[in-house]
């Protein structure tokens, strides 16, 4: 799969995280909803349209929900292994696209051993310089960076 699909799955996968605080329903529901209520314009990453008829690739798609399930699967241990490397942050004070970028590369990181740690953290330092603020690259690429030392088996 070409870099920019997975950028793009990356992207869709980090708002459909994004858009989970505080909702008890099933995945299934969310990401039903989530695929029927959104398009973009230009690319499968602009801006909202109201047009549902511009499809999203189905790669692209397939992509994003098996790094959303991956999160939401395995949530407990990667919010615990998030808690312990982010140093005098508590997860529900971390702002919510920190939060759910952290989860999502965490996830790739943890489960996805295919993936380098290379382009994992650069993909996530990368996205969140889009969504995120001047302070959310520093900050999740030194959580990122610990996490990663505990994929390869290196000391802290």
């Amino acid at each position: 799969m070409e870099q920019g699909v997975r950028r793009q799955g990356r992207e869709l996968a980090l708002k459909v995280l994004y858009s989970l605080y505080d909702h008890d329903r099933e995945i299934d529901f969310i990401l039903d909803d989530f695929w029927g209520s959104f398009r973009f314009q230009n690319d499968t990453l602009g801006e909202p349209i109201d047009d549902l008829s511009q499809k999203i690739p189905s790669h692209i798609k397939a992509f994003a929900e098996i790094l959303v399930r991956g999160v939401v699967d395995h949530l407990a241990e990667i919010d615990a292994v998030i808690d312990k490397y982010s140093t005098n942050w508590a997860l529900d004070r971390m702002a919510r696209v920190d939060l759910s970028l952290l989860r999502l590369a965490a996830y790739e990181l943890l489960y996805q051993p295919d993936v380098p740690v290379s382009v994992v953290i650069n993909e996530a330092l990368e996205i969140g310089k889009r969504y995120g603020t001047g302070d959310t690259s520093p900050f999740i690429n030194g959580i990122l960076d610990k996490i990663s030392k505990q994929r390869t088996g290196k000391n802290e």
